[in-house]
């Protein structure tokens, strides 16, 4: 048992379980349009704020699935963080949670993934009514996730007791500490599939200060929101005649993964200068993703405008930002269009499919260099 404010319960386990790898999401036409009908019902004032009332239920439907979904910020959120997963037992029903340990404020906190539409203001204060700090027990669910190597501001050091223990020496500290003897912060993340009204918000967090939590609610105008702040990593160059075939399942796997792209049918906003927000992807992004078809060799327009672009800025900074994808081409034709690309390792769509190519695109534009 772990006490620290609120006592925790944890089954530990004999190793440290380290977890770097995104879950992805896929979705029958049956669920997409059942969640669609959800969604809808629902989400009055997050449609308004969204701005895309006159582009139509289409459009509205690729916006929100290229989205990171709620549940992706829930397990991705705070990775500055060591992360023990938990469970969290009440009426019948196990919640999952997370316990987070932020060595930098010293303080630790929690927070609840809550799936599906069905759940209400009510529920939210039922379960929260439960959370006594000193009392409530957390059952071990899943291992523990170690903060990200390039967000942690120090070093970590394991000793696998039992139970174990895990010690950080932040930059510039000469001190190692017990991560686990840094206190509760009484902060309460809420994770929720289900959206509630602002008025409904305002009275969960109202009830929650009265309880004595500090109750931040997550659903899905928060994703939307993140969504549209977060600068491009690759930017998407393609044919319009391969949007439907390549582009958008590419723009898709890629944002299902928290890797923002800068894709035309999500990035272009009604009224918005073409050229200035090409232009702006170009220069933002990390790497430009070119998807070398038939097409788009035939295309003089903005894919030669935009290949040029990003090959100028190649020369520019000095280094490499072309991600090839080759689609139906042969090496030849790739010389015939510009004999620099045969010098770029690219893959292939066709010989390797929409999971490894995207796994390989997604590995090239996080990996720092």
């Amino acid at each position: 048992m772990v006490n620290n404010g609120l006592d925790i319960i944890f089954v530990w386990a004999t190793k440290i379980i380290a977890i770097a790898a995104y879950k992805t999401v896929t979705y029958s036409q049956w669920e997409i349009e059942k969640h669609y009908q959800c969604t809808q019902q629902r989400l009055g004032l997050f449609f308004a704020r969204a701005r895309i009332l006159d582009s139509g239920p289409d459009t509205f439907l690729r916006s929100y699935l290229a989205m990171a979904t709620i549940r992706q910020y829930f397990e991705t959120d705070f990775d500055y963080c060591l992360r023990v997963k938990i469970k969290y037992d009440l009426g019948g029903d196990s919640h999952e949670g997370a316990v987070l340990y932020d060595a930098n404020a010293k303080s630790f906190f929690v927070a609840f993934f809550f799936p599906g539409v069905a759940c209400t203001c009510e529920s939210f204060l039922t379960f929260l009514r439960s959370l006594n700090y000193g009392e409530t027990g957390l059952n071990l669910n899943g291992g523990i996730v170690l903060p990200s190597a390039k967000q942690f501001p120090g070093q970590l050091r394991v000793e696998n007791s039992n139970p174990f223990e895990i010690y950080y020496q932040l930059f510039g500290d000469p001190s190692w500490r017990n991560l686990f003897s840094i206190h509760t912060s009484r902060r309460v993340f809420f994770y929720s599939e289900t959206n509630l009204s602002l008025s409904e918000i305002e009275r969960l967090q109202s009830e929650a200060d009265i309880m004595g939590h500090d109750l931040q609610f997550r659903a899905d105008e928060y994703a939307f929101g993140r969504s549209q702040f977060e600068k491009p990593q690759a930017f998407i160059s393609h044919d319009s005649k391969d949007k439907e075939t390549i582009a958008r399942p590419i723009a898709l796997n890629l944002q299902r993964k928290l890797c923002p792209v800068w894709y035309d049918e999500f990035s272009l906003k009604l009224g918005e200068n073409l050229r200035q927000s090409i232009e702006k992807g170009l220069k933002e992004c990390r790497k430009c993703v070119l998807i070398l078809s038939p097409n788009f060799f035939a295309n003089n327009g903005w894919g030669k405008k935009e290949f040029e672009s990003i090959f100028t800025r190649e020369i520019l900074e000095e280094t490499q930002l072309v991600l090839p994808i080759w689609y139906g081409v042969t090496k030849q034709e790739v010389y015939e269009y510009s004999p620099s690309l045969l010098n770029v390792k690219g893959v292939d769509w066709s010989a390797l499919g929409e999971d490894e190519v995207c796994r390989q695109i997604y590995l090239a534009v996080t990996t720092t260099e």
